[in-house]
């Protein structure tokens, strides 16, 4: 009977498919503990305080401290070393919250199995499995444990995380020892962590956790973690390459004071290296992980939840979204609206949702039309794979939402689900996969007391359906099928906006799957999906973003514009494109077919695939939304695939790198806007640093080039990059939006860190810093001021600039006067504290003779932050020529 349901013959299936008892899981749970793997071990504080000691830049300071130390420069030597066990509990304190945000994140997405328990099916975390457990196996499971299968259809498994397979391997019920077999033999089983790619299966849990066969290689899984994120990596880069450029002239200085002449050996040694450390931008990694983690954590407020990374960023930068519909642009709860018989009659139902009330009109006025709608609606909940509860308030559904919406049919056409399928005893199942459009369910049809025969009922699209029909039944009868009146009703009622599923059944002699010819249309269904209240203003973001948006659906056509039109997706004199126009297509014709769709409907799985690529092959950086197996392709074709958490599949899962909590549309352009947000606060990390470093770089080379003395001292430099950037550049990462990210356009995707913006920053503003501060330096040594009290009051007015730098660098175009002071009170505390400090400094004894600073004069604070608020009306003026500029 082709992939009829095989069923192991042993007395105890019956009781085994009703599954445990609640005490009998406790009972398993406490015996063989959670069904999960052990964590990876996460690096503990000390592990991490050390861990901050392995870098090129901490090289270099332990080399100065060395070099004191040699040269009988205790003081010095000691300061360096307490500025890297500063440095390091800074860093360890950023990580370790980095990673405790993260490792909370991740247990917000926990796998989900259907089992049978106490004679109920129910949806439970994975980790709550027991051996013994009867669980259901359906195409897009995520395998949670190792299962023996005792039913199964037609059941296909991806097994290459275990075996190395590629292509899926047939799964059928084989009750036979197998132990010692080779994984890839044991065909009876299903292994955890494997991903069913079709049919059906049900079966009973024989090993959890640690006893699985994925248990046992566990230590394999920690291979995803070990490759960086290529943000991460590009960062790493840049600093690594603006190091080497800092390096460079450094050595370039040193060699123009070698020449000049005049400077001891020893401080040019200490300076050289003091200079280097307080240039290159040594915290930027750190930032930006805590940056990104930040980010993880907001989009975990906004229903959006980051399973890699560098997603966070990503997401920003999209140009393109291709969105399925039902559930991310709806509300994915089909109520049965109306019942269209094939003699044109219309019966209409109230209620909405899964939820008691409501009724179908007329039922009982028209006893021939009472016939047809029973048997129009036993159709539906025959081939029907789906639970739903009436004892409570709300029903407690559980199953495709297609499938629930024709049992809450049942239930207000006063009929029993269970005396249904009880009357009509199910002999094989066609399970519904989205390439084929149906579903089908064989059963015994009593005719009279004394004979049995099969009856097939089928339900899905109503172009397939109508291919397998040539009759339909009118007030009982068969009669031939008049297919162009068919056709003329369900397009013009899906125009409305509905989505309709059309029904059939046959007498079969046999059960043979391929028996799907010759079947007796009874009738279509008037499903409506609403939309949901904040997409139409979701996509509206989208545009204004630059963000275009696409509708790639299985529905008809005339649903699809119509959900489309009222989004806001397209105009109606705009074409739907088609899975039959796509396979008509010429290939060179492809692109030009897909370039100006927005509304793509009847695709199948393959076709999303080349729709998504077309989309990148223009230029655009794509994000896709899926929750089902056949979306898989396309979201791993995309730029960043982002899964439905509620309603997606384990593959979908699996196979994206965010999943939206809540399954809505609005949430992925909260996602998208939380994306710029990170990437705008990594701009201004970097051009916070590197304007910073610039600075200090310039203010040595005009010293030197004039022949004076040096500026600051080696200790000063180290302590001017401990106070100016110390805590300002993580503080950053804290910003929150600005406002109006989503109405700029997005980023190119190939745009370099470094790019032209923060060179135009770093060289008015650190340019602006360097010239200043090198004027008042060069003012002190005209006035003969000593050298000690000139490199004084020049590190202090580095401090200044550097502070202030620090709040102005909250954006890169608004006025610091137009933003909320309080927005981020983490900069706004770190700016006063990092001052308040240097200024503690000059009064600490021992200490301020180290870093060679002492208080200054009420007079010399007053001139000094004349001079820094210049800094600041130069940022101001820069920032106003910058939105004059965006404005032309």
């Amino acid at each position: 009977m082709g992939d009829a349901i095989k069923e192991s013959k042993t007395e105890s299936d019956s009781n085994l498919s009703k599954g445990l008892s609640l005490d009998q899981v406790q009972a398993s749970l406490l015996k063989y503990g959670p069904n999960k793997l052990p964590e990876a071990q996460l690096p503990g504080p000390l592990a991490l305080f050390l861990r901050q000691f392995l870098s090129p830049f901490i090289y270099i300071l332990l080399t100065a401290a060395l070099v004191s130390f040699v040269l009988n420069q205790i003081a010095n030597g000691v300061f360096i070393m307490a500025v890297l066990l500063l440095n390091a509990v800074i860093g360890t304190a950023q990580e370790y919250s980095a990673q405790k945000s993260a490792a909370a994140l991740r247990n917000l997405v926990k796998g989900k199995a259907q089992v049978m328990r106490e004679g109920i099916v129910q949806t439970v975390d994975a980790e709550s499995l027991v051996p013994g457990d009867w669980v259901l196996l359906t195409s897009g499971d995520k395998v949670p444990a190792d299962i023996l299968l005792h039913q199964s259809q037609d059941l296909g498994a991806d097994e290459s995380m275990l075996t190395g397979e590629s292509l899926a391997v047939d799964k059928t019920v084989n009750l036979a020892p197998c132990d010692d077999l080779p994984l890839s033999q044991r065909s009876g089983q299903c292994f955890a962590g494997t991903m069913i790619t079709r049919g059906r299966a049900q079966g009973i849990v024989t090993a959890t956790g640690l006893n699985t066969e994925l248990g046992k290689i566990a230590h394999e899984l920690s291979r995803d973690d070990i490759s960086e994120p290529p943000l991460m990596i590009r960062i790493r880069r840049f600093t690594y390459q603006t190091a080497g450029a800092i390096i460079v002239a450094i050595f370039m200085l040193l060699g123009i004071m070698y020449i000049e002449g005049g400077y001891d050996t020893t401080g040019m040694a200490l300076m050289a290296i003091g200079l280097a450390v307080s240039a290159i931008p040594e915290g930027l990694p750190a930032a930006l992980t805590v940056a990104l983690s930040i980010g993880m954590r907001r989009m975990a407020e906004k229903h959006v939840i980051i399973r890699r990374l560098v997603a966070v960023e990503a997401l920003g930068s999209c140009t393109f979204i291709c969105s399925d519909k039902t559930g991310t642009l709806t509300v994915n709860e089909l109520t049965i609206r109306q019942l269209i018989l094939p003699n044109g009659k219309i019966v209409h139902v109230t209620g909405e949702g899964v939820a008691p009330g409501g009724e179908v009109e007329h039922i009982s006025d028209h006893h021939e039309l009472d016939h047809d709608l029973i048997t129009l609606c036993t159709t539906g909940v025959l081939a029907n794979e789906s639970y739903l509860d009436y004892a409570g308030d709300p029903w407690a559904s559980n199953g495709d939402i297609v499938d629930v919406a024709f049992l809450v049919l049942a239930k207000k056409m006063g009929l029993s689900v269970s005396q249904l399928q009880g009357h009509h005893v199910q002999v094989d199942l066609i399970p519904y996969e989205s390439e084929n459009a149906y579903s089908g369910s064989f059963n015994h049809h009593p005719v009279d007391t004394h004979t049995n025969a099969i009856a097939l009922h089928v339900k899905g699209s109503p172009e397939k359906i109508l291919s397998m029909c040539n009759s339909m039944i009118i007030n009982g009868e068969r009669q031939p099928l008049n297919r162009s009146l068919v056709e003329q009703q369900y397009t013009q009622v899906a125009s409305q906006g509905y989505r309709i599923i059309a029904l059939a059944k046959r007498d079969a002699s046999d059960v043979n799957a391929e028996q799907l010819t010759d079947l007796t249309f009874l009738g279509m269904v008037a499903m409506i999906d609403p939309v949901r209240p904040e997409a139409k203003s979701a996509v509206q973001k989208c545009r204004s973003g630059g963000i275009h948006v696409a509708m790639v659906t299985g529905d008809h056509p005339a649903t699809a514009k119509a959900i489309a039109l009222e989004l806001g997706l397209c105009e109606p004199k705009d074409n739907v494109v088609t899975g039959e126009d796509i396979r008509q297509c010429p290939p060179r014709e492809f692109d030009q077919l897909i370039a100006p769709c927005r509304v793509f409907a009847r695709i199948e799985p393959q076709q999303k695939q080349a729709i998504v690529a077309s989309f990148m092959k223009q230029g655009h950086f794509v994000a896709v939304t899926g929750d089902g197996v056949n979306d898989a392709p396309a979201m791993k074709q995309s730029h960043v695939g982002v899964a439905m958490g509620k309603r997606g599949t384990d593959v979908a899962k699996e196979t994206a790198q965010l999943i939206i909590t809540d399954d809505n549309f609005s949430s992925i352009v909260n996602g998208i806007e939380q994306g710029r947000i990170v990437y705008n606060n990594i701009r201004k990390v970097i051009a916070l640093l590197i304007a910073t470093g610039f600075s200090a770089l310039l203010l040595f080379f005009l010293s030197v080039s004039a022949g004076l003395p040096m500026p600051l001292t080696a200790i000063q430099l180290l302590w001017l990059n401990l106070v100016a950037n110390g805590l300002q550049d993580v503080a950053l990462a804290f910003e929150p939006k600005e406002g109006g990210e989503l109405s700029q356009l997005p980023r190119s995707p190939n745009e370099p860190i470094f790019e032209k913006h923060i060179i135009e920053h770093v060289l008015v503003i650190g340019g602006a810093m360097g010239l200043l501060a090198f004027g008042v330096f060069a003012w002190l040594n005209h006035m003969n001021f000593p050298i000690d009290e000139s490199q004084n009051l020049t590190l202090l007015l580095m401090v200044l600039f550097g502070n202030i730098h620090a709040l102005s660098a909250r954006s890169e175009t608004k006025s610091l006067f137009s933003m909320r002071p309080w927005a981020n009170p983490f900069l706004i505390m770190a700016v006063p504290v990092a001052q308040l400090v240097h200024i503690g400094c000059m009064y600490v004894p021992g200490l301020n003779t180290v870093l060679g600073i002492q208080p200054v004069t009420l007079g010399e604070w007053g001139w000094l932050a004349i001079i820094a608020l210049l800094l600041l009306c130069i940022e101001e003026t820069h920032k106003y020529w910058l939105r004059r500029r965006q404005r032309a």
